[in-house]
């Protein structure tokens, strides 16, 4: 547990400052198909599950976000 009450941090996506960075939590208590909470720096969060969220991080291991991002930058 930390300053999320329920809520356990599995990564801070900056760290480099006090700004209240964005993050990715896991919720034990939420039912399964809202587990994992990716918070923003403004208090939104966007929850999935634990399948929903592997499949991101298997997109991004394989550069799938890589290349859409870089398409992104030349518009």
């Amino acid at each position: 547990m930390n300053d999320h009450g329920h809520l356990t941090r599995l990564v801070l996506l900056c760290g480099q400052c006090n700004c209240g960075c964005p993050e990715v939590l896991i919720d034990n208590s939420a039912s399964a198909d809202q587990r994992v909470v990716i918070a923003d720096d403004f208090g939104q969060q966007v929850r999935m599950s634990v399948d929903q969220f592997q499949v991101l991080v298997e997109e991004a291991r394989a550069g799938h976000l890589d290349e859409r991002l870089a398409a992104l930058s030349v518009t």
